[in-house]
């Protein structure tokens, strides 16, 4: 691996839930597969809302996540292009020049109108599915045996 970082970044479009909870999952991967100075993560939204959504931050305490003092912000473009990765939480139209970057829309339901037990099973895909990109990313840091 070159000394350059890998960049992952998670998207929706008000980055008030699914992108928020993928970001804490990857957080927590990253920490727990030893990764920290090899990926940095990112997140965003094309239209970001006020606050998460208090159901999403009600899930993700049940997980030990506080997602309390986040704040959705946007992402610009740039930032989605230098990235090698780009999760979509199926709510994007992206179009990225960067012919680099590997853009996946992982078609999740919007937790921010639903129920705990819903937003509960979208909080399961979105950890599933980021442990599976790790397992990516971590074959990609440690390279061919």
């Amino acid at each position: 691996m070159t000394d350059e970082r890998l960049r992952v970044a998670f998207v929706c479009v008000r980055n008030a839930g699914r992108s928020q909870m993928a970001t804490a999952f990857a957080e927590r991967e990253r920490r727990e597969r030893g990764l920290e100075e090899e990926v940095e993560l990112l997140t965003g939204g094309t239209r970001p809302a006020e606050h998460v959504h208090d159901v999403v931050v009600e899930a993700m305490a049940e997980e030990g996540i506080d997602l309390e003092g986040r704040t959705p912000r946007e992402i610009t473009t740039a930032e989605l292009e230098s990235c090698t990765y780009v999760a979509t939480m199926g709510c994007s139209t992206l179009e990225l020049d960067a012919a680099a970057v590997e853009v996946r829309d992982w078609a999740l339901d919007d937790p921010g109108e639903e129920g705990l037990e819903t937003v509960r099973e979208i909080r399961a895909e979105i950890r599933g599915r980021v442990h599976d990109l790790f397992d990516e990313i971590e074959a990609e840091v440690d390279g061919p045996a």
